[in-house]
Order: structure tokens, then sequence, then C-alpha cells
């Protein structure tokens, strides 16, 4: 599959913008901090898997790269502006979102949802065009979604919502993906079809992917580059092959744990024994 850049060109051609965070202090009211002075820094072109336990704030920093979430205190900046002093428009065609468990209003077609990612592309002087259908039968076909485009969302199952998503925010052809645990509801399968795709919306259009994984071993064989977050601050991060060790996988997700060659690709593959004691 060829994937191509947010305007229709070659991915060489493209200056992928840079995202990062500074000094955040992320909360959920007065009483619940969650993140507190975390400085991030997410390389550009490459795809980034933020790992850790439940609660460690993974979703929370993912919030608030997106623009969902205000800092407390901090900035996040997207190629050195302040994303919350940018257009909401702006900050669409440069960053796309896909959210843990989205809503579709009632009765929405597949198609009519994912026409909606060529919303920021849209307005009153530029209406529907030629490369905005082009852009939705690609999302459509690279979801293996083509023949369901007819369907209301809410009569597919939880699999097929999740890819529908995920269309979404293909067709909507930014050069920023952020993506929060892409693989939930999707069968073992589908799952490898939806990392497959991010590597290839990646390798081939030369965006840069933060997605927030669950599963190590998948986040080790898609990324090319880890963030371990613990009770909201970083631990480490960088290459898997650097990151994933035993004392990481202890300190972070207090488990012990053998670390293994994949047999596949080479990355990092964490064998669980059991509750670090």
């Amino acid at each position: 599959m060829s994937v191509i850049g947010a305007t229709g060109a070659p991915a060489s051609e493209k200056v992928v913008p840079l995202l990062r965070g500074q000094a955040l202090r992320l909360a959920y009211g007065p009483d619940r901090v969650v993140v507190d002075g975390l400085d991030l820094e997410l390389p550009p072109g490459k795809v980034t898997a933020v790992i850790g336990a439940n609660g460690s704030g993974k979703s929370t920093v993912l919030r608030a790269l997106a623009r969902l979430l205000r800092p407390v205190d901090g900035q996040v900046l997207l190629d050195g502006r302040d994303i919350h002093q940018m257009r909401t428009r702006d900050v669409a065609r440069q960053l796309g979102l896909l959210p843990q468990a989205p809503v579709s209003p009632d009765g929405i077609t597949v198609r009519d949802l994912v026409r909606r990612g060529r919303t920021p592309h849209t307005s009153l002087w530029r209406q529907w065009s030629d490369a905005d259908e082009a852009a939705l039968l690609a999302a459509l076909a690279a979801t293996d979604l083509t023949e369901l485009a007819d369907d209301p969302v809410d009569a597919l199952s939880g699999g097929q919502r999740q890819r529908a998503w995920l269309a979404l925010v293909i067709a909507q052809e930014t050069p920023l993906l952020l993506l929060d645990e892409p693989t939930t509801f999707l069968d073992i399968a589908h799952q490898v079809d939806v990392l497959e795709l991010v590597r290839a919306l990646n390798r081939d259009a030369g965006r840069t992917v933060v997605m927030v994984l669950h599963d190590l071993n998948q986040a080790c064989r898609f990324a090319d580059h880890l963030v371990a977050l613990r009770g909201g601050r970083i631990v480490t991060a960088g290459p898997p092959a650097a990151v994933v060790t035993t004392e990481l996988v202890r300190t972070v997700f207090d488990l012990d744990a053998m670390i293994v060659p994949d047999p596949v690709g080479g990355t990092p593959m964490v064998v669980p024994i059991g509750r670090a004691k």
C-alpha cells in the first residue's frame, strides 16, 4: 500500500511539525494532579509509543498534546507555538486524534463519519472536492471498510467501529497522528493490521505518530521510540532496545519478566514471570 502525505505530495517533500510538552502540570480539578513537571519531546517523522501501567498518566498526556486538556502549568508547543494560542482549524490541519472510546452521532453511516475527517480542509469557499473524495475512499480502503461504508456506525461490531474512527483520522491527512489505544476492541489479526497501517502511514507518508499502547511487545515491534511513564513522570525514553529491560518492567509495571529477542523482528520481547516481590 502506498500512502501519501497531507497534501498529496511525496513524503520526502514534507516538513514534519515538531510537537513537544514543556514543564507540563496536568490535573483534573485542584485535588487530582496527574502529571507534574513533565518535559516531552517527540521525534519528528517517527512512531512513538507511550507505555506504562494503568493510571500512570498516558492518556492524560496524550489529551494534553491533542489540545483537549489545558495544562495547569507549562505549554504544549507545535512548531514552537503554544497550541492553545492557535486556531482550532489550524491545529486540526496539523494534528489528528483517535481518542479512547469515541462516541458517534446516532444513525450516522461509516461514510459520513469518515467524511468528517475532511472538515479542516473545507470551508464556505472550498467545498467538497475530488481530492476530498479520494482521501475518503483511500481511508475506507486502508481500514477494510469499503463494503461497510453505507452501514450505520452503531450497527458495527466494536472492532469495526474502532476501524471507522481510525479511518476518520486517516482521511484527515495530518502530518501528526495521536492514537489513544488504537487496538482497543480488535482481535489479534486486526490489531496487527492496524499497527502495520500505522507503520505504513509513518514510512510512506512520513507522518509522526504518537500512540498509547498496553501491549509492550507490540510497542517494541512497531515503535521507533518509547516513553515509559510511572506516576505521571517519565522513567526513561528512547529506542525499544535501550528502554525495555527487566529493571524497567519491574519499575514501571511491578512485574518480574524475562526479556528475549522477538523471533520475528529481533526487538525486545517481554515474557512475564509474575508480580515483583
